[in-house]
């Protein structure tokens, strides 16, 4: 009875999980109105209504907005966050009018013109709040967006700076005993913040080239006594136990995989062909009891996604399945195109006598080469096979 009853009770379903309280790296200002709508998986407008109600109620709108933007992360990626809204123009453009407010009161006999004391302090403090808030935001924010950059940041600082002088400078030639020594100081003071806001970007550049310097001096510390102990062993070890026996090629591959960890440093490798064969050696020497040297020289444009590149690591898994030991491989780029040359030291085939449906070198080799435009020739004895694949630049001459 109480199984039957059990199992007619309908089955809980769990809420689902609200999504992340974080802000869009893409948004108007600052991403909080968006953030906190789709944490609550409420409508948009009334977030944002919800902060103009309680701007209005003594400023807790306010309050709370610049809490939630110190402390909501922005949302996972790589980008850098973009602002649609011209925040930077939207301060200076009723600084700019606040500044003419006060012209016109220094035009005629009395400076202030029938406005009382505690209006003009009103106006002179907005508009410098403005006009420093304008050169602030550009400083701080602007110059890292990449829809303005420096260049936008220079200028709005410009205008900044200049209407928090010439508002100074009225105050300056007020009459006496019309202005407050404070309300005049107030301009100087936003001024003197926009112009030493650039301190803030100088010390966060000292502050990450002194990271990386120390960063830099770390790993070369490391790389030094590396090198004298555990490259030298490994290097013993490869030497001593012959190129294709299991040791070595665990040796070499953690040789190679160390060396590429304190020389590349954190910058990525780029993909370009050298950088693609050695990887795929690396990748070799792990699965085939082979020991493969890349050497390159001269200058080359190919990338690792070409039809050379293609071709040579063909060239190359033939050597190691086939032959084994030691195989080199050398790049040669010039103005004339790429070679490439794979070189073993196995037993040698003849090319005619491959069966015709085997058709690794005929077509992955030499076929490639000759419909990417290049040629592909394979010489081999009883000493070793030497494949060289030349790849001529676009314009010359093909043959």
């Amino acid at each position: 009875m109480s199984s039957s009853a059990a199992s007619a009770r309908p089955p809980q379903v769990s809420a689902p999980a609200r999504p992340p309280l974080v802000r869009d790296r893409e948004c108007v200002v600052a991403g909080v109105s968006t953030g906190v709508a789709r944490h609550l998986s409420a409508p948009l407008w009334t977030v944002r209504a919800l902060f103009v109600v309680l701007l209005l109620s003594g400023g807790a709108g306010l309050l709370l907005y610049l809490w939630f933007w110190a402390f909501m992360p922005w949302a996972e990626g790589e980008q850098t966050p973009t602002r649609r809204a011209p925040v930077a123009w939207m301060l200076l453009a009723p600084a700019a009018v606040g500044v003419i407010v006060v012209l016109s009161w220094s035009v005629g006999g009395s400076w202030l013109g029938g406005v009382s004391a505690g209006e003009a302090a009103v106006v002179v403090t907005v508009t410098t709040s403005l006009a420093a808030g304008a050169g602030l935001w550009a400083t701080l924010f602007d110059r890292t967006d990449a829809d303005r950059g420096p260049r936008h940041t220079l200028i709005v600082r410009a205008l900044a700076v200049l209407l928090l002088a010439l508002l100074f400078a009225l105050l300056l030639m007020r009459p006496a005993g019309e202005a407050s020594v404070a309300l005049v100081l107030l301009p100087l003071a936003g001024l003197l913040a926009v112009l030493s806001s650039t301190l803030i970007h100088r010390w966060k550049e000292l502050t990450g080239e002194r990271v990386r310097r120390i960063r830099e001096e770390q790993r070369s510390e490391m790389a030094a006594h590396l090198h004298d102990s555990v490259l030298q062993t490994l290097a013993l070890i490869q030497n001593r136990a012959g190129a294709s026996s299991e040791a070595a090629r665990l040796a070499r591959a953690q040789e190679r995989e160390l060396r590429a960890w304190l020389y590349d440093g954190d910058a990525p490798a780029d993909s370009d062909l050298p950088t693609d064969l050695r990887d795929y050696a690396g990748a070799l020497e792990l699965d085939f009891p082979v020991r493969i040297d890349v050497v390159s020289a001269g200058l080359s444009a190919e990338r690792a996604s070409g039809g050379l590149a293609a071709a040579a690591r063909e060239a190359m898994l033939n050597a190691a399945r086939h032959a084994g030991g030691e195989i080199s491989v050398y790049i040669e780029g010039s103005a004339a195109g790429v070679d490439v040359f794979i070189r073993d030291r196995g037993a040698g085939f003849a090319l005619d006598e491959v069966p015709s449906d085997r058709l690794g070198v005929r077509e992955s080799i030499v076929g490639r080469m000759r419909r990417y435009g290049g040629t592909g020739t394979v010489r081999s004895d009883d000493k070793g096979t030497e494949i060289h694949l030349h790849l001529p630049t676009p314009g010359e001459n093909r043959g």
